[in-house]
């Protein structure tokens, strides 16, 4: 159940939607900017980054030892263009008020996480939150866990942390959807099935090649392939631990929450759940994938 608390307002953005076959129309409340230009693969086929393997340092150098860590796991959120990376609290962090010069998107993947203005009383996210921060709204962020561990993406970068002097309004909206108000639905095109794969769409706009995120879970023992059939594809897991494997390559990757992997356009790669235990992968693309039972 959503809880409404202060000025913050709770969407549950859940359509049906996409991957697979895509025919929805873009909301009037979506965060992603219709002028974003398509972005290429990095890789001939596919790129894989493993939790264990992301390099990191300080969110916002400024703070120095009280920053939260952030580690890259695509693009450069640095530099010009869009970016996705991770992002490491420790048990009771509290940021300042603050704002950024650009709007972000966050999953929650461990732990749990506050983002709200500094006077709204403290509402966690859970693991399979997914919430958006306008560009120059104030706001403070907190973490409570042993293990908090959240992944955010940018559109076009620098990111930037400034003072609240600086804030300025925005056309984004703030949103914060608890996994629980997440609406699963089976995919468009396939016989319906309590056991098959299902997809719940979060923002942008799936026609006409424009970028759009969604969630999409695959059931404990699943074992297929996903088809990405768009010029960018990119995949972070969020619970679970999925394995994965180019088509042609034996090597066999446990991914596990945190990880990234990335398709090329027309390719082919398969993916399996553990036999106990369910997997939910947030993914970015700009045109449609299938995700087809072995």
């Amino acid at each position: 159940m959503i809880k409404m608390k202060n000025i913050r307002t709770f969407l549950l953005l859940a359509l049906p939607l996409i991957t697979i076959v895509i025919a929805v129309t873009c909301t009037s409340s979506q965060v992603a900017s219709q002028s974003i230009e398509p972005e290429l693969a990095a890789k001939p086929t596919s790129e894989v980054v493993l939790r264990s393997e992301v390099q990191w340092g300080p969110l916002n150098p400024a703070r120095g030892d009280q920053s939260p860590k952030a580690g890259t796991l695509w693009g450069d959120r640095t530099a010009s263009g869009p970016s996705g990376f991770l992002v490491e609290f420790v048990d009771g962090f509290s940021s300042p008020p603050h704002i950024h010069n650009i709007t972000y998107r966050g999953v929650a993947i461990s732990g749990t996480v506050h983002n709200d203005d500094p006077n709204a009383e403290k509402m966690w996210l859970p693991t399979g939150s997914f919430w958006t921060q306008p560009a120059g709204g104030v706001h403070i962020t907190a973490a409570e866990g042993s293990n908090n561990l959240a992944y955010i993406e940018i559109d076009e970068g620098p990111y930037l942390v400034l003072p609240t002097e600086e804030a300025f309004s925005s056309d984004d909206k703030p949103i914060n959807v608890d996994p629980s108000n997440i609406v699963w639905i089976d995919q468009p095109g396939m016989p319906a099935s309590a056991n098959g794969p299902k997809v719940a769409f979060l923002w942008g706009n799936p026609q006409d090649d424009q970028l759009y995120g969604s969630f999409v879970k695959l059931p404990a023992g699943f074992t297929g392939k996903i088809l990405s059939h768009g010029s960018t594809f990119h995949a972070v897991v969020i619970q679970g631990q999925p394995q994965y494997q180019v088509t042609n390559e034996t090597d066999l990757k446990t991914l596990v929450p945190g990880s990234y992997f990335s398709l090329k356009e027309e390719s082919e790669h398969q993916v399996s759940s553990k036999a106990t235990e369910e997997s939910i992968i947030y993914v970015r693309t700009n045109g449609k994938f299938d995700i087809i039972p072995a």
